[in-house]
């Protein structure tokens, strides 16, 4: 069975921040789309692509030297598509406490050699968690495609 959560650790790096002395957003972004890629990448067994992210409120800043912990977890599949739910947290290295800094789900589809969606491996919620953060995901599937519906029909 394949692995349904990666999770990253590493510190804030001085590269990593803008002038205010704290982490871009858009590193954050980066960060979120690794981590959701290799959980994607690691479900599927094939290359993925990402299709939109739901849902993503920068909670606190990230300061350089901190340890940052971005975890992905799959929380609900379709034929060819999953939504993973990813957590950002952050703390101090020396105490490992850590602090949410944003979460969002970001939707990935399995590829093929050819370019073409392939069918992923069915994900079945089973504890509490898993369950609460499906409906959380499913959720944010259909805001998604709401949000792209209304752009269309303007």
């Amino acid at each position: 069975m394949p692995s349904s959560k990666v999770v990253f650790r590493f510190l804030a790096e001085p590269t990593d921040v803008n002038f205010g002395g704290k982490v871009h957003g858009g590193v954050v972004m980066k960060w979120i789309d690794q981590a959701g890629y290799a959980c994607a990448a690691g479900w599927s067994g094939h290359y993925c692509v990402t299709v939109s992210v739901a849902g993503v409120k920068f909670r606190r800043p990230i300061l350089v030297g901190q340890i940052v912990e971005v975890e992905a977890k799959i929380a609900h599949t379709g034929k060819t598509s999953m939504q993973i739910f990813i957590q950002v947290r952050c703390g101090d290295p020396k105490t490992q406490n850590m602090v949410e800094t944003n979460h969002c789900v970001i939707s990935f589809v399995a590829m093929d050699e050819t370019g073409y969606p392939v069918e992923v491996p069915e994900f079945k919620a089973v504890t509490d968690e898993d369950l609460k953060l499906e409906n959380y995901a499913i959720k944010m599937k259909e805001i998604a495609i709401e949000t792209e519906n209304l752009l269309h029909n303007v």
